[in-house]
């Protein structure tokens, strides 16, 4: 019974020393100087009108390896006066669900005129601008457009933010040849800097080389 005391004891002592398992993300505000950062999701200025599930802070939470990659980027558009600004990063998966509960909830369509004014609700899911999985869960997809360092004013990227719409495709013929060139020179240097574009949504991109490219994560952002 004495040797089961110590051996249980040892096991706990043993457990207490193990080192706490690493937190996979880093506050990207950190690793990109100058990054500007406005998490939508953590307010009330998005296509729902409230704050997201899981969004208890307005921090963007990325794997280091992604935070790395935009400072890349912000380092890129230095010589031009130009920066990086976020919308989105790290979405828990609670949040994601949220977004899905909203989406089959016909009668709220308060945010309509805002966001999706040409498109029907009940078509989100199809067209894609809805999903039951998100890249974003995964740490290494962000939100983002370009802003002049001066003074924070955002390019003309032809359409706002989660405008659900054909016209926030990248190659849309619907904006104007300023708003095209701003895409483009985003999705340029963000390709430069290792990541992959999502045609349908001018401001969506994923890491190449995510480093949990099957895991979704869950925990708040906080």
């Amino acid at each position: 019974m004495a040797g089961l005391m110590r051996a249980g004891l040892t096991g706990l002592l043993l457990a207490a020393a193990a080192p706490a398992a690493a937190d996979p993300f880093v506050d990207a505000a950190g690793i990109v100087p100058g990054l500007a950062v406005e998490m939508r999701y953590a307010g009330s200025d998005n296509f729902v009108g409230r704050p997201i599930a899981g969004y208890e802070a307005p921090r963007c939470l990325l794997t280091p390896q992604a935070a790395r990659a935009l400072a890349r980027v912000q380092a890129d558009l230095a010589p031009e006066g130009l920066g990086l600004k976020v919308f989105d990063c790290y979405r828990p998966v609670r949040a994601v669900a949220d977004f899905a509960a909203w989406a089959r909830d016909p009668a709220d369509t308060r945010m309509k005129p805002a966001y999706f004014p040409r498109t029907d609700k009940a078509d989100l899911f199809r067209l894609g601008y809805i999903a039951e999985r998100s890249s974003h869960s995964r740490g290494s997809t962000v939100d983002l457009t370009l802003v002049r360092r001066a003074d924070g004013t955002e390019l003309d990227m032809g359409t706002p933010f989660d405008l659900f719409d054909e016209a926030s495709a990248t190659d849309s013929n619907l904006v104007g040849p300023a708003a095209r060139a701003n895409r483009l020179r985003l999705r340029a240097v963000m390709i430069r800097a290792g990541f992959v574009p999502y045609p349908q949504e001018w401001w969506h991109f994923t890491l190449n080389d995510e480093p949990f490219p099957t895991r979704a994560f869950d925990r708040p952002v906080r």
